[in-house]
């Protein structure tokens, strides 16, 4: 057998299935036309028909064409989770226009550089505290012409925190932006090769990329989801309602929870942020059939201290993403729900699908699960990418597939080292076993994974350097109970510099950096390690950790200061 994992896929379900692809629009408008009436989205106990979330599609997206932002134009999203998001995704695509997603957990440094990479001019925004103040930084940096802002209290006042809009030309409100606008004789064509997003991403090292995802790449990857999944779904044969509780901007929400749920009728639950007893009603009251998750959730979940008498019997489905889940974590859930929490992989640049748990097979703990229908994954030597190595063998896995990026925005050189041919090099160490499972034993490089979200060393460096006391800084990542991982700064002082605080660092690092990016950990030492030709080296420091003979104890975060 040329895949040995394919023993193990649902009945019916073979490697090689087709995998149909189109453009985004036609997948939201295929669905209203199958739909109409049926409630796509809830959001505060507020339901919105596929039939009215197309109306709201189209009208955005005549407002971006009469706006001029249409083929060729780049539009940012700075948006949390309500239905403003899909609203102006759809719409921005139906013009012909490609995204960027710009997350709002980010600081000042990152969003800036993703916004002049991208080329987005124009950005579309939220009247909410936590978004607005950011937004009219980019403004007066003259990072944008156009500041788009839709009103939070369009969908029902509950008393957000919410900023005024200044006396400016550049900003304008949603409502006006779209006002009188008029739907063309035709809409653009669109082909499915053309790039519909760029999701930012650290690939493998240095500064965030944008990945170029077409509309071929994301809804391939919506279509390998379902080739999985069509036997569990006809046996079903049920509209779910699903959990949406993972950013909007974040690739698994977008295909995991966004493009899959609308494709089958289902019903998005549309939560703007983490509250584990929130997200508990939507369970055992509203009777949720699916909970798409990050490790975090399920740890917070876990923890509950009643968790074996609350009834989750609503669910059918619940699957761990972003980061690796750990291991105890499932055991928990198991034991006191009676349900596996299983975890798949995957990446921005394949779009979410990489490989995923069967319901029936081996029960593998640490695994990562099978490559999934359309994916193709080995693993290299470290030494030589072009050399394959053999089932349990340690070195970076490889994948192929049609839901895999092209390559970097305006980023030739980092493109062509990151693929060996027509296969990505992910930048993840691990092995398969004889029965095609994979596990993930390391990163080939810096980047950190802090409750599903990539953090960068080096942009948190550079907001370190910005303290008037440091002369050198490396930050690496240390295990957290919590997140997974997060991030520790080792710092060497200045001269006659004092020592501070870790949450002093943190206060000042607040509003340079996101929230997920602050380091936990803190440790001054006297001299930080260099490569021969004297740059600091992660690496070394790294290796140094479990023999380390700082001069200075390490300060840690204090339990509940997330």
């Amino acid at each position: 057998m040329t895949h040995p994992g394919e023993q193990f896929y649902p009945p019916g379900v073979r490697w090689d299935d087709p995998i149909p692809r189109c453009m985004l629009p036609d997948l939201l408008s295929t669905a209203v036309a199958a739909y109409g009436a049926r409630p796509a989205l809830e959001f505060r106990n507020r339901a919105i028909s596929y039939t009215e979330l197309e109306g709201m599609v189209e009208v955005a997206a005549s407002a971006f064409l009469r706006a001029g932002y249409g083929k060729g134009a780049t539009i940012a999203l700075f948006l949390g989770n309500s239905p403003d998001h899909p609203t102006n995704f759809f719409g921005a695509l139906k013009a012909g226009a490609r995204l960027v997603h710009l997350s709002p957990l980010d600081g000042e440094i990152a969003l800036s550089h993703k916004l002049s990479d991208s080329g987005a001019r124009v950005l579309v925004t939220s009247n909410l505290s936590a978004l607005l103040p950011m937004a009219l930084k980019f403004l007066a940096k003259g990072l944008l012409d156009k500041l788009i802002v839709c009103e939070d209290d369009t969908w029902g006042a509950v008393g957000t925190p919410q900023t005024a809009l200044p006396d400016d030309p550049r900003v304008i409100t949603f409502k006006a932006f779209v006002d009188g606008a008029v739907k063309p004789a035709q809409w653009p064509k669109i082909d499915v090769e053309d790039v519909a997003l760029l999701q930012y991403t650290g690939g493998t090292t240095g500064l965030p990329k944008g990945a170029m995802l077409s509309h071929s790449n994301l809804t391939s990857a919506v279509s390998i989801y379902d080739v999985w999944g069509a036997p569990a779904r006809a046996e079903r044969d049920a509209i779910e309602r699903v959990i949406c509780v993972l950013p909007l901007f974040h690739i698994y929400a977008l295909t995991v929870v966004l493009l899959s749920s609308l494709r089958h009728g289902n019903l998005i639950s549309l939560h703007q942020r983490f509250d584990v007893e929130a997200v508990m009603r939507d369970i055992e009251v509203k009777r949720a059939t699916a909970f798409p998750g990050v490790p975090t959730m399920w740890i917070a979940i876990a923890a509950l201290p009643d968790l074996d008498k609350r009834d989750l019997s609503s669910l059918v489905s619940c699957g761990s993403g972003g980061a690796p889940l750990p291991v105890e974590v499932a055991r928990i859930f198991e034991r006191k729900v009676g349900m596996k929490l299983k975890s798949g992989w995957g990446m921005t640049e394949t779009c979410s699908p990489g490989t995923a748990h069967p319901k029936e097979g081996p029960d593998k703990p640490g695994s990562i699960g099978l490559m999934l229908p359309g994916i193709e994954m080995d693993v290299v030597s470290l030494e030589d990418s072009t050399k394959l190595l053999p089932v349990g063998e340690v070195g970076e896995i490889r994948i192929r597939g049609p839901n895999v990026t092209k390559g970097y925005w305006n980023r030739p050189t980092e493109t062509a080292e990151a693929f060996v041919g027509d296969r990505l090099l992910t930048g993840d160490i691990g092995y398969v076993d004889t029965d095609g499972y994979f596990y993930l034993v390391d990163r080939k490089k810096d980047m950190i994974i802090s409750g599903g979200f990539n953090v960068y060393p080096q942009m948190i460096e550079q907001a370190i350097y910005t303290h008037p006391a440091v002369q050198e800084v490396i930050v690496i990542g240390i295990p957290d109970d919590y997140r997974g991982e997060a991030a520790k700064a080792f710092i060497k002082l200045r001269a006659g510099a004092a020592q501070f605080g870790i949450e002093e660092l943190r206060a000042f690092l607040t509003g340079k950096l996101g929230k997920h990016e602050l380091p936990a950990a803190l440790e001054f030492v006297d001299e930080l390690p260099r490569t021969p030709v004297g740059k600091l080296s992660r690496h070394e420091l790294r290796m140094q950790q479990p023999k380390s003979d700082t001069s200075q104890p390490e300060q840690k975060l204090a339990t509940g200061g997330r």
